[in-house]
């Protein structure tokens, strides 16, 4: 077998393994190739130079001129490590897109920092009323506690206390207890809200920054009315 066909048995093998890169299977016809091997002499031929697989070579054009550059075959690993780095450059990529996209968002909701402190009031006075509304049921509660207890006083012995009422002094127990922890959470929730404004304000100063230096004041004077209620 001559080695003109040895070569384009092997050369189709790897082409066809994935070995080599689709650039590899058809050259343009009159292009020459040429690279320097491992042995650092220079090599030509007619066709992808076998030589020449884990090293870069040039295909040339008829007047000598580089028509393209190859670089050298990759290995199935390399191939998957090249992948991996092409995927976290695309993420990259994705994330500083969604991070201008959400500082476009944050600009246009809020303008200046009147805007947002008259919001950051809202929110936290939201969360207030909430929290009373959970303060005046304890509350309550707690006068229906009264009331059981001075029922109590009835009977001199615990163990004759009705069944009713013991259900009725559990129940009250539980309830208290249970309203407790939703205002202890929404104590929680309200310094949470207080505390995304300030990471969301330290952002937004650096934002108007670069619009201006005027951006983050104007409309202070508005800011005064609608500032935050007295943190808790």
């Amino acid at each position: 077998m001559s080695v003109k066909r040895c070569y384009r048995i092997l050369l189709g093998a790897l082409v066809a393994a994935g070995a080599l890169a689709p650039a590899w299977a058809e050259p343009i016809g009159g292009s020459i190739f040429t690279c320097v091997d491992a042995r650092g002499q220079r090599v030509t031929s007619d066709r992808p130079i076998v030589e020449c697989l884990d090293r870069e070579q040039k295909e040339l054009k008829k007047d000598g001129t580089v028509r393209r550059t190859i670089g050298p075959s990759l290995t199935a690993q390399e191939r998957a490590a090249a992948e991996e780095r092409e995927r976290k450059l695309a993420d990259d990529r994705q994330r500083q897109t969604d991070e201008r996209r959400a500082q476009k968002v944050l600009l246009t909701r809020y303008p200046n920092q009147a805007a947002h402190d008259a919001e950051r009031a809202r929110a936290l006075r939201a969360a207030q009323d909430v929290i009373l509304a959970g303060q005046r049921r304890v509350v309550e509660l707690d006068d229906e506690r009264r009331k059981l207890e001075q029922e109590t006083e009835f009977y001199k012995d615990r163990a004759k206390w009705p069944a009713r009422l013991r259900r009725q002094i559990e129940e009250n127990e539980q309830q208290i207890a249970a309203q407790q922890r939703f205002v202890e959470a929404q104590e929680e929730e309200k310094r949470r809200i207080d505390s995304q404004f300030d990471e969301e304000l330290a952002r937004l100063k650096a934002l108007w920054a670069q619009l201006g230096p005027s951006t983050a004041t104007s409309g202070a004077g508005g800011a005064a009315s609608s500032a935050p209620p007295q943190r808790r």
